[in-house]
């Protein structure tokens, strides 16, 4: 689940609870209609933006092991 921002608010960004105090991992935060995802380790390398519907293909995929190994 991802957290809604409030309009003008800042980004609420979370990152897994498996990541502990590491700071390498995928962070998301919820901008609207929109679930933007970050290199927690990159943030100057920008986000990506998917909605709602390739937010739950790539769930599915990663839950399903379809992108171990690439």
């Amino acid at each position: 689940m991802v957290n809604r921002s409030a309009p003008g608010a800042a980004l609420n960004w979370r990152k897994g609870s498996r990541s502990g105090d590491k700071n390498d991992c995928v962070e998301v935060a919820a901008a609207g209609p929109a679930v933007l995802i970050r290199d927690s380790r990159d943030l100057a390398a920008g986000t990506l933006a998917l909605d709602a519907a390739q937010w739950r293909t790539l769930l599915r995929s990663v839950r399903n092991g379809d992108l171990d190994g690439r």
